[in-house]
């Protein structure tokens, strides 16, 4: 075996890795997660409160999840998205965003400011569904990577029907925002 055949063998078995930085499988629900230590942030009557949460909850809206790592410049990747989705004003009976941050994946010490950060967006997106990952299980179940942003677009059944693991180009963020005008008049034709 010559010397270039050796080495692109590691590669070739490297490959699938290389080229898929999820698993999600378009038409099929996302692997279950279950979050039992913080979970979804609940605002009522001007408290904040936690609330166990999981996957199972994703059906009966049509969603754009992001989930995203508890830092900064992972906020900034889909920022142009968050923007869309703020300007597009779908119907909130139909509509949820929901974002999940991955408070274990945070700048050691900044988990009370992005805490913070979250509950601030609460308050003034009080109809979206924020959820604390404190030890980063759907990262785990999902296969992201770390320091990231990922989006994720379900259909009212809780089915992935487009997903990306970082930043959005101006055109998948032009796709993403008609594929939920596509999903939201699907479901009441």
């Amino acid at each position: 075996m010559t010397l270039g055949k050796f080495l692109a063998v590691p590669f070739l078995l490297l490959l699938p890795v290389i080229a898929f930085a999820h698993n999600f499988v378009i038409g099929k629900p996302v692997t279950p997660v279950m979050i039992s230590e913080k979970g979804e942030l609940i605002l009522k009557d001007g408290d904040f409160t936690w609330k166990k949460w999981n996957t199972a909850e994703f059906a009966g809206k049509v969603r754009v999840i992001q989930y995203i790592a508890g830092r900064k410049s992972a906020k900034k990747k889909n920022s142009l998205l968050i923007n869309a989705v703020k300007d597009a004003n779908f119907p909130e009976d139909r509509f949820q965003p929901t974002t999940i941050v991955n408070t274990d994946d945070a700048i050691p010490g900044s988990g009370f400011f992005v805490r913070g950060k979250i509950e601030k967006n609460k308050k003034n997106y009080p109809w979206a569904q924020f959820i604390v990952d404190s030890d980063g299980l759907a990262r785990k179940a999902w296969q992201l990577k770390e320091e990231s942003s990922t989006i994720v677009v379900l259909d009212n059944l809780g089915r992935v029907r487009w997903a990306k693991d970082g930043a959005l180009t101006p055109d998948e963020v032009t796709h993403v925002i008609t594929l939920i005008h596509q999903l939201i008049a699907a479901e009441n034709p």
